[in-house]
C-alpha cells in the first residue's frame, strides 16, 4: 500500500507543479503575442494529445520528469513572414524577460495558495516546552532547564516544535550565538539565554538542530509496550510480540519508550539483551540491533513501536486563520522558505553545509508517499514546499534554468545587444554540465540513504 501512495504522490504531485510552472510561461507568452506551438506535460511519447483553436497542440507524455513549452522562435527553423511578428525571439527584452520569469513566479504563486489553504484548515502545534536538558550540551552551558516553555528565537516567535526547529535549521553551518527567549512553568516572565555556535552542524548528513543543542522536547510518558513490528526488523527476527512489556535493556530497568529509543540509537549493530513480561512471565530475548544512516550518523534499530498515548489539552495549542488573514500567512510561509532555501543553497555552495543534505528524485519520491498516506495536509504542505524548491532552482543564474535565460536577457538589456551565440553556447555547456553534476550528486545522496 506504501508503494501506491509513493507512485500517485509522486506522479500527482510532479504533475502539478509541472502543470503549474508551464503554463506561467504559456499564460504570459500568449499575452506578449507569441505564438505556443506545444504544451507539454513530461517527456517522450506522447500518451494524450489535442489542439486548441489557436493551434496549440497540449501533450501528455510518457516520462513525467519535466515539461516544456514550445514558442515559435526564428533561431529554431525558418518561420513564414506572416507569422514573424509572433517570434519569441522578436519581442522585447522586457517581454522575453516576464515569459521567462513567470515559470518561477507561478510556482511561487501555487505555494502562497496551498499554503493560503492550511492557514484555513487550521493546524494543532506542541508548546515548546523542555522536556529535559542533556548535561554539558549547549542548552545546559546557556543555562536552560526542563520545564521551561521556548518563547522566541533570535526574536521570531515559536508557537510550536515545527517553529522552532524551522528557527534553527536557518543557522545551520554558523558561527555566532542564537539568543533564545523562555519562560517559566505558569510564569509569564521571560529571560533570554545565549548559546554559543562555532560551524555549527556544518559536516552532518542528516542535522537534528534541537537534538544537537541537547535538548529533549517534552512528551508525555509512552509504556513501553509494544504494539508494532516491522516484519523485517531485528525485533520480530529475534522472537519479540505485540503486548511485550518491555522491563530492561542489559539489566538497566526501562522506565518508558523514550528511553528505550535513546538508547537504542546509541548503540547501532549491537547485540544486546531485552527483559520482556509476556503474558505475566518474564522472558529474555537476545537481539542484534541493525544499524541506519552511515558513519559518525547512523543510529541503532529495533524495528518496534508502541502505541501512542493522548496528549494534554494544555500542551496543545490551535492555530488557524480567517481567510483574509491567511493570506498573510501565506505570503509570509512562502517567503520564509524561499530564503532558507536560498540561504541552504549558499552555504552548501561554500561549504557552511554538508552537500549529502541534498535529495533526489528517489527521496522526493518517498516524501510524496509518505505526506499523502499522512493525509490532505500534510501533502499540500509538501507540495508547497516542493513548489518553492522549483521556483528557486529555477530562478538560479546557470544557463538552461530560466535564471540562465533570465541572466543572458538582463546582459542584453544593459549592453543594447545580445551575447554573442559562441558565448551563449558556452554557457549553454557549463549549465548542462553543472545541471547533470547536481542530478548525479543527489542521485547519490538519495542511494546512500536507502
Amino acid at each position: 500500500m506504501s508503494a501506491l501512495y509513493m507512485i500517485v504522490g509522486t506522479l500527482v504531485a510532479l504533475g502539478v507543479l509541472v502543470t503549474f510552472h508551464e503554463f506561467g510561461h504559456f499564460w504570459v507568452a500568449r499575452r506578449c503575442g507569441v505564438k505556443v506551438l506545444r504544451f507539454s506535460v513530461g517527456f517522450g511519447t506522447p500518451l494524450v494529445r489535442w489542439h486548441d483553436r489557436q493551434g496549440t497542440e497540449f501533450v501528455i507524455a510518457a516520462i513525467p520528469l519535466g515539461g516544456y513549452v514550445k514558442m515559435l522562435d526564428e533561431r529554431e527553423g525558418d518561420v513564414p513572414l506572416e507569422l514573424r511578428d509572433q517570434s519569441f525571439n522578436r519581442k522585447t527584452v522586457g517581454q522575453r524577460i516576464a515569459i521567462v520569469a513567470a515559470g518561477p513566479v507561478a510556482n511561487f504563486l501555487l505555494a502562497i495558495v496551498f499554503f493560503w489553504i492550511l492557514a484555513m484548515m487550521g493546524s494543532q502545534q506542541v508548546r515548546p516546552v523542555i522536556g529535559a536538558v542533556e548535561s554539558g550540551s549547549l542548552a545546559a552551558q546557556a543555562g536552560l532547564v526542563a520545564g521551561q516553555e521556548i518563547v522566541s528565537i533570535d526574536g521570531e516567535p515559536t508557537g510550536g516544535w515545527s517553529n522552532v526547529n524551522l528557527q534553527l535549521v536557518r543557522r545551520l553551518g554558523e558561527s555566532g550565538s542564537i539568543k533564545v527567549a523562555v519562560r517559566g512553568p505558569d510564569s509569564e516572565v521571560e529571560s533570554t539565554h545565549q548559546l554559543t555556535l562555532h560551524d555549527w552542524l556544518k559536516n552532518a548528513n542528516e542535522p537534528d538542530p534541537i537534538k544537537s543543542l541537547g535538548i529533549r522536547p517534552w512528551r508525555p510518558e509512552l509504556p513501553a509496550v509494544l504494539a508494532e513490528l516491522d516484519p523485517k526488523g531485528p525485533a520480530q527476527a529475534a522472537g519479540l510480540k505485540t503486548g511485550d512489556k518491555l522491563l530492561s535493556m542489559n539489566d538497566q530497568p526501562v522506565k518508558d519508550w523514550q528511553q528505550v529509543v535513546d538508547w537504542v540509537r546509541e548503540r547501532p549493530d549491537a547485540r544486546i539483551v531485552l527483559r520482556v513480561e509476556r503474558d505475566g512471565v518474564p522472558v529474555e530475548v537476545p537481539v542484534t540491533l541493525a544499524s541506519r544512516g552511515e558513519g559518525k550518523d547512523a543510529a541503532g534499530y529495533l524495528g518496534a513501536g508502541v502505541k501512542g498515548v493522548d496528549w494534554p489539552p494544555a500542551m496543545i495549542r490551535e492555530v488557524s486563520f480567517g481567510p483574509v488573514a491567511a493570506v498573510g500567512e501565506g505570503v509570509k510561509r512562502t517567503w520564509t522558505m524561499s530564503v532558507l532555501t536560498l540561504d541552504s543553497l549558499k552555504k552548501m555552495l561554500f561549504g557552511e553545509l554538508s552537500v549529502k543534505n541534498l535529495s533526489g528524485p528517489i527521496t522526493i519520491a518517498k516524501v510524496a508517499g509518505a505526506s499523502a498516506q499522512s493525509g490532505v495536509a500534510d501533502f499540500l504542505n509538501f507540495l508547497a514546499y516542493l513548489s518553492i524548491s522549483l521556483g528557486v532552482l529555477n530562478l538560479l543564474p546557470i544557463p538552461v534554468l530560466d535564471g540562465g535565460h533570465l541572466l543572458f536577457y538582463l546582459i542584453e538589456w544593459a549592453r543594447g545587444r545580445p551575447l554573442s551565440d559562441r558565448v551563449q553556447g558556452w554557457g549553454m555547456q557549463i549549465g548542462i554540465s553543472l545541471v547533470v553534476g547536481v542530478m548525479l550528486l543527489a542521485l547519490v545522496n538519495d542511494l546512500g540513504r536507502l
